[in-house]
């Protein structure tokens, strides 16, 4: 049985000493994704890898005070100008990923920052709840609490859609999908971007 929520959503900012417990999180919510399980097709070697891709992915969310948690679900943002930590980021797919399928991951993420805007923008690199808490909003109140942001800053969001299934919950926060991703043999993933949203002051005036 899926849990309800019987409270007000309380997003807070990962503190260091829940660092480990949001990348488990997203090691759970992961675990049937597509790209992540085409990347390490074995159970060992997804529990043992995926969780040093997280943290050389998305980790410079946590040093930036751009991570976000919500009970059993955590998102990890990273702000205009602050990119994925690409040695880093070599360092673990050489040392977690197949060899054989090292040069198609590779190919992929070179096409996938090819789709980046341009312009400054929030990039989500990593948005997940633990299975047992999906599908009762712990996800939508996250990118809610981000977008927000977003819009007083008047900024675009950026993402990858690794799961068709998520698609639907993306375009209701206004993200459009803005082309195809794929290299090799590798799954599709969706490009998508959300245009910043006006404002409404409090005075009922937009802005």
């Amino acid at each position: 049985m899926t849990p309800a929520i019987d409270a007000p959503v309380t997003i807070q900012t990962v503190r260091a000493s829940q660092r480990d417990a949001a990348i488990m999180i997203l090691t759970a919510a992961f675990a049937s994704d597509p790209v992540a399980r085409w990347v390490y097709p074995d159970a060992a070697g997804y529990l043992a890898g995926f969780p040093s891709f997280v943290r050389a992915f998305a980790g410079r969310a946590f040093t930036h005070n751009t991570a976000f948690l919500t009970g059993s679900a955590a998102a990890l943002w990273l702000p205009p100008g602050v990119e994925p930590d690409a040695e880093a980021l070599v360092a673990c797919v050489q040392q977690t990923v197949p060899p054989a399928m090292q040069p198609e991951l590779f190919g992929l993420m070179e096409t996938m920052s090819r789709f980046h805007p341009s312009e400054p923008h929030w990039y989500l690199p990593m948005i997940g709840a633990d299975p047992v808490y999906q599908g009762i909003g712990l996800g939508s109140a996250l990118l809610a609490h981000t977008l927000e942001l977003c819009d007083r800053e008047r900024l675009p969001a950026y993402l990858e859609s690794t799961n068709p299934r998520n698609i639907r919950l993306y375009e209701r926060h206004g993200f459009v999908p803005t082309g195809v991703i794929g290299h090799g043999a590798s799954p599709r993933m969706t490009a998508m971007l959300r245009r910043p949203r006006p404002v409404t002051s409090s005075t009922g005036l937009m802005r």
